[in-house]
């Protein structure tokens, strides 16, 4: 295995020349590398390269444009995250209020194991994932103001402050050992099936945990995939030759197909047009790849924005 050694922002920038990457300023290039990182910015490299067989930069690809690349998802990733931390707060009341008007407020109530699945084989589940709700009481509740209010002035958390300190993963784990008709109450308010918000549940938190740690995420593909929706037959989204949709399963577009299932009308518009905007900003000043090759990458259909109007 080749050792990485440690390189100069000359070196750097060097090796971004090597593969074919036009660089019109040197000094501010090097600026850029040191307050960004060149880790985190060559891994935006992959959608100006001519293939994964020939990775050299594309004709006329320049620097200004990587760097575009690297501002479009970091842009990108703010639009996304702001609304995945409103369907996170959703989902959370949804939940505690499901829960505590139907097993109590206190968790000697709430967290009780009868309360949840009786299904013997997800028992450890259950179990599992009622010691990391507990955990999390004891380790966060002297930690935020919430929660160290009701431990000083009541003496117990009750569900609805503690989900504020719970991780979405936490919650999604959650979701997945409630009883049946506790799940069926929450996803009535959304008119997703059960097993549709699982996956959905799963997707929202990869991308939200992506966001949170700004990782790349125009291009990212989940392990679990989506089922076929109205909005995939409406958009006319061509299928592969094994009749599968070629976008909305496991990218972006994805992720936009949960959005406008779980967001606000008002607030899913909002985002749209953000997106748009920022996808007309990248194809005016990006001219060495053609605008189809980010939606591809991001999964989008060129009639993105029809999505906007369907029922």
């Amino acid at each position: 295995m080749d050792k990485k050694e440690f390189k100069t922002l000359d070196e750097q920038l060097k090796i971004f020349e090597s593969k074919g990457l036009t660089i019109n300023d040197h000094e501010r290039a090097k600026d850029i590398l040191l307050k960004e990182n060149y880790f985190f910015l060559n891994g935006y490299r992959l959608i100006f390269m001519y293939s994964n067989n020939n990775k050299k930069f594309v004709k006329n690809a320049t620097f200004k444009e990587l760097y575009t690349m690297f501002l479009f998802d970091r842009e990108l990733r703010n639009i996304l995250f702001k609304n995945l931390l409103i369907i996170e707060n959703n989902i959370k009341s949804i939940i505690s209020y499901t829960l505590s008007i139907k097993y109590g407020y206190k968790e000697k109530n709430y967290l009780k194991t009868s309360n949840f699945t009786a299904d013997h084989k997800e028992q450890r589940r259950v179990n599992d994932v009622l010691n990391k709700m507990k955990r999390q009481i004891r380790v966060n509740a002297q930690n935020h103001t919430a929660t160290l209010h009701y431990i000083n002035n009541y003496g117990y958390i009750p569900l609805w402050v503690l989900v504020k300190v719970l991780s979405f993963g936490l919650i999604n784990e959650l979701y997945g050992i409630l009883k049946t008709e506790d799940q069926l109450e929450i996803c009535n308010r959304y008119n997703i099936s059960i097993e549709t918000m699982e996956v959905y549940l799963s997707l929202l938190a990869n991308y939200r945990n992506l966001c949170a740690h700004e990782d790349i995420v125009y291009d990212h593909k989940t392990q679990r995939y989506i089922s076929p929706t109205r909005f995939h037959e409406k958009l006319g989204i061509p299928k592969d030759e094994e009749n599968e949709y070629i976008y909305g399963k496991n990218d972006i577009f994805a992720l936009i197909i949960i959005l406008k299932q779980m967001l606000d009308k008002d607030k899913f518009i909002s985002m749209m047009n953000e997106i748009s905007i920022k996808i007309e900003d990248f194809n005016w000043q990006v001219k060495s790849i053609p605008i189809e090759k980010l939606y591809k990458s991001m999964g989008l259909p060129k009639n993105y924005m029809d999505i906007i109007d369907i029922d």
